[in-house]
Order: structure tokens, then C-alpha cells, then sequence
């Protein structure tokens, strides 16, 4: 008896809880991921493997990045594929500096705001031929490819083709995803011939195969991403789309060429925080950083009202930009410096009230979509932060006959407002969600990571920094922590911000604080869409550190 009430005073005297995270964080998933030579992290962990195989067998970062995006598609169709647009930032080990890839295809030529007023539509709809602009992640792969590759193009595909040949278990959310999808696009032609083979969508664990595909990624193999722009490939997209009903021309894919662009930046607390400029919307990230930096945000608290209502401020005072500003560069004059320079963010700071939530704000639709991200590292030093996506989950229902992917609706996105700079004309790029992030300290690499989710990302880029940076969160903690996803900012196709929006925020914020942000005139609602998806790959003293989302399948994996 004495020894039990010995032992029972000995575990008394710990804090017992019901996980097992040193930090005691209540929302820590599980621990970063270690390794030296590389790692990958993706949202799927037959993704993650492939580049880890990649990397192994004499690839580099790039390499793995495209070999794991080609899986990605496969595996994942509810969040990309080739029928979509792609973005990336490099750390180049050899030139110690990073690059900008901008792989997204514009509407088709002969498209224009007429074409679409002449239908009797006032917008572009989301599904069918009509917002369906040329898919870029191809000739992305292929220029990524032709500046930084190391193994040849054709045995990057070789787990994408055995997989969709042979088959693999659909996972838990992809098989969630996938029955939404259907709801959407089961009318569509050649949908249920492509993922409902057998009648019905796969279930989780079910064995899927999609040889269509692989024969697709057959031909972009050998033909170094040619057949797709000027080959079979290119001639069944345009046929397709233009019997139901689009604008295509074979001249429409075959001049698409990806551009090279510099990153932006933003100095956050002595950090320097790196996203593409627009046609992305990864600056308003740095606008709301911008902004944010002028408060203690440590000293505030994470998850305390006074945070999230500022955080909240800043994000409306920016998306204002966004929707008037954000567009493609070779078409408007955007004001790029001063949207991004420190001079700008305390003038537009003085807007916010610090006692209450705004019903709207000056300038100075997007919470919808799905997207994948991945980041991939190298021994060498390297690192690839990519993201790639077909917009709206799985995209615009157009299934050209026997390709085995589903084409973009990025066309969704223009403006019919022939003033806007986000307008709708043929060869134009529109406004585009999908941003991936890179942070620097002294000009050297730190962190890549991005995080997916339509309008989220750029308020979900933002969280991650403050995590890392204000609450000195660990790489895998900065994911994990509950997330703030406001809606109902104006917008680029031309909606304005009505009663100053809503908030949705995640499981791990108290009552309490939700009270006094209710007192403070936010308004609540809990059906906004998703808190996005994370990866990320920080490089510290020699180590790889990977993190990868809890909320879908990801993976992140070293060696």
C-alpha cells in the first residue's frame, strides 16, 4: 500500500494529458520530420515517396518536385493535374539565389467579353468550355526541367505510369473529394467513364487504375512535353472543347511558353518572406505582413481576440487590393513597389479600428478551390517550393476523350468589366489563386512551404510566417496550429465586400475569445470552405526539417 501511494504521489506530480508532444501544444499533430541528404513533403504519400526514390537515384530537388507533381496528378485529381497552371520558386544551390517560374495559360484568342454578353451570361460560369484557359503545369515540368534537371525527362514518370497501370489505394480524403466531385460532374462526358470505371466513385482503400492517363504521361515522357502543345495531345483538347461549345485554337497551345520571373519580398521581423508577383495573389501575404509588423503580435497572444481581429483588419485592407490591382502584368500597369513597400502599409494601417470590426474598406468569389502543394530538397542544397492546381477542386468538367484528366476553369476568374484590370481578353492570363512561399535569413534558404485553399492561401501564408516568427511555433506546430479564414472581400471578377464579410475559425479557439470578437462586430460563419493544405522543408544548421498538413493524407519523408 505504501508503494502504490508512493507511485500514485509520483505520477501527481506530472501533468498528465492525453497526447505526447514535448511542447505541450495542444495541437501538435506529431513531430517534424529529420534527415540530412533531403526531403520531400506533399499532400499524398505515395507523392512524397516517389521524390524521395527520385533524389536517391540521382535526381535533384527539381526533379522530385516534377516526379512527385506527375503522381500528384494521378492520385489527387480532386486538387490538380496536368489540365491545370502551375507556379514555383527555386533556391538554386549553385547561383544562391532564387528564381520564379509563372507557368499559367491564358484564355484562348479567340475569346472575348462579347463572345461570353452575346450567350446572355453576366459572368463567366464555373463549369463547361467557357472558362477553360490553356493548361500550363506541362511546359512548367518541362521548363523547370531544361534550367535545373538532372535525370533524364522520360524516368520521371515512371511511378505515375506504373501507378495508374497497375493501380492504387485511394485515400481517405482524395475518396471524400471525389464524391463530391461526382455530384458536379457526373453528367459530364467522359467522368464516369474516367474515375467511375465500375459505376460508382472509388471508395477509400478501393485499388483505382486510370490507364488513360498513363498513356497520356506516356507520350509527355517521350515527346519532352511536345504532344501536349503540338501533338495528339493538343489536337483532343481542341477538338474536344470546341464541340462543347469553346473558343480553342491549336495556336493557343502551341505558342503557350512559361514565364521567368524574380520573386518579391518583404522584410517580416529580420526575415524576409518571398512570393511571385501578380497574376498571383501572393502579395497580399506581404501586405498583410507589411501591415502587421507594426504591432506586437507576440505580446497580443495566439488565439486571443485582439490578434485575429487585427490579423482579420489587415487581411480585408489588402484583398481591397488585391481585387482592384492583382492582374496580368502584360496587360495592366500595376503599382507593384508601393503595393508592397513599407511607406504604403502604415498609411493604409491607419484605417483600422482597433475596437471594432470594419463594414468595408477602399481599395488603395476566390473562397472556393483546391489545390496541391509540395516542396522538395536536395543534397546539393537546392530547393523547390511548387504549387499546382486546376482551380475548383477538380476543375471545369471537360474530360477530353481517352486523356484521363479533366481541363482548368481558371477563366472563372476574369472580370466581364471591360475597365478592370482583371478583364477578360483572348490571350490574356486571369487573376490566379495558387501561390507558393519561400522565407530567406542573411540571403540564405530557411524555409519553402505553401499553403493551398483558394483565398485562404495568402491569409494562411501570413499565419504561417506569425506562427514561425511572433509565436516561434516548430515547423510542424506553424501547420498545426487552429487557422483564421475571413470571407467576403471584393473581389477580381468584381463583387465588393458587403457588411464587412465573415469569419470561420478552427477547433482550439476558445469562447471566450470568439465572444469578444463578436462584441468587437465580426460576424460568424461556419461554412467558408476549407483552412487550406500545408508543406514545408526548412533547412537549419545542415538539417532538413519537413512538416506536412494533418487535415488531408500528406507525408513529409527524408533520407
Amino acid at each position: 500500500m505504501k508503494n502504490y501511494l508512493l507511485f500514485s504521489l509520483f505520477l501527481s506530480s506530472f501533468n498528465l494529458v492525453g497526447y505526447d508532444r514535448i511542447t505541450g501544444l495542444d495541437f501538435a499533430s506529431r513531430s517534424e520530420v529529420l534527415a540530412s541528404n533531403g526531403m520531400a513533403a506533399t499532400s499524398h504519400p505515395l507523392a512524397t515517396q516517389t521524390a524521395i526514390s527520385v533524389l536517391k537515384n540521382g535526381g535533384n530537388a527539381i526533379d522530385a518536385a516534377i516526379a512527385a507533381n506527375a503522381v500528384l496528378g494521378l492520385v489527387e485529381p480532386t486538387g490538380c493535374g496536368i489540365g491545370g497552371d502551375l507556379f514555383a520558386i527555386v533556391w538554386s544551390a549553385d547561383d544562391k539565389r532564387l528564381y520564379g517560374l509563372n507557368s499559367s495559360g491564358p484564355a484562348p484568342i479567340k475569346i472575348s467579353i462579347k463572345e461570353i454578353t452575346n450567350k446572355g451570361l453576366d459572368a463567366i460560369p464555373p463549369y463547361g468550355p467557357l472558362p477553360v484557359t490553356v493548361p500550363g503545369a506541362v511546359a512548367g515540368w518541362v521548363e523547370l526541367h531544361k534550367k535545373f534537371g538532372l535525370m533524364d525527362f522520360n524516368l520521371l514518370f515512371k511511378n505515375a505510369i506504373e501507378y495508374a497501370e497497375k493501380g492504387f489505394p485511394v485515400t481517405e480524403v482524395v475518396a471524400y473529394y471525389l464524391k463530391l466531385s461526382s455530384e458536379n460532374f457526373i453528367n459530364y462526358p467522359n467522368f464516369k467513364k474516367t474515375w467511375m470505371p465500375d459505376g460508382k466513385i472509388p471508395s477509400k482503400g478501393e485499388i483505382f487504375k486510370n490507364p488513360n492517363l498513363a498513356s497520356t504521361y506516356k507520350k509527355i515522357a517521350s515527346s519532352y512535353g511536345e504532344d501536349f502543345y503540338k501533338g495528339t495531345i493538343a489536337n483532343e483538347i481542341v477538338n474536344f472543347i470546341n464541340i462543347q461549345g469553346g473558343y480553342f485554337s491549336l495556336e493557343d497551345l502551341s505558342d503557350f511558353k512559361p514565364e521567368w520571373i524574380d520573386p518579391v519580398s518583404t522584410n517580416y521581423r529580420g526575415y524576409d518572406v518571398w512570393e511571385l508577383p501578380p497574376n498571383g495573389q501572393g502579395i497580399a501575404a506581404l501586405q498583410m505582413l507589411n501591415i502587421l509588423e507594426n504591432y506586437n503580435i507576440k505580446d497580443l497572444g495566439f488565439g486571443s481576440a485582439e490578434y485575429i481581429h487585427l490579423f482579420t483588419e489587415a487581411k480585408k485592407i489588402a484583398y481591397e487590393d488585391r481585387a482592384l490591382y492583382y492582374a496580368d502584368p502584360n496587360f495592366s500597369d500595376i503599382p507593384l513597389k508601393t503595393l508592397i513597400s513599407k511607406e504604403y502599409a502604415k498609411e493604409r494601417l491607419k484605417l483600422i479600428n482597433l475596437k471594432k470590426s470594419s463594414k468595408s474598406y477602399n481599395a488603395g468569389l476566390l473562397e472556393e478551390g483546391d489545390t496541391i502543394y509540395l516542396t522538395v530538397a536536395d543534397k546539393y542544397g537546392n530547393m523547390v517550393s511548387l504549387i499546382q492546381s486546376n482551380y475548383r477542386g477538380m476543375g471545369s468538367g471537360m474530360v477530353p476523350n481517352d486523356l484521363g484528366f479533366m481541363l482548368q476553369d481558371r477563366g472563372e476568374m476574369f472580370s466581364l468589366d471591360p475597365n478592370h484590370m482583371n478583364s477578360l481578353i483572348g490571350g490574356k492570363r486571369p487573376f490566379h489563386t495558387i501561390i507558393p512561399a519561400f522565407i530567406t535569413k542573411n540571403n540564405k534558404p530557411l524555409v519553402s512551404f505553401g499553403l493551398m485553399g483558394g483565398a485562404m492561401q495568402p491569409q494562411g501564408h501570413a499565419q504561417i510566417v506569425i506562427n514561425l516568427i511572433d509565436f516561434k511555433m516548430n515547423l510542424q506546430e506553424a501547420g498545426d496550429a487552429p487557422r483564421i479564414r475571413h470571407a467576403g472581400s471584393s473581389q477580381p471578377t468584381g463583387e465588393k465586400m458587403i457588411d464587412g464579410g465573415y469569419l470561420s475559425l478552427e477547433k482550439g479557439i476558445s469562447e471566450v475569445e470568439i465572444s469578444k470578437l463578436k462584441k468587437l462586430g465580426h460576424k460568424f460563419q461556419y461554412d467558408l470552405g476549407g483552412f487550406g493544405g500545408y508543406q514545408a522543408i526548412m533547412l537549419k544548421d545542415n538539417v532538413y526539417i519537413g512538416a506536412s498538413e494533418s487535415r488531408k493524407d500528406g507525408h513529409a519523408s527524408g533520407y
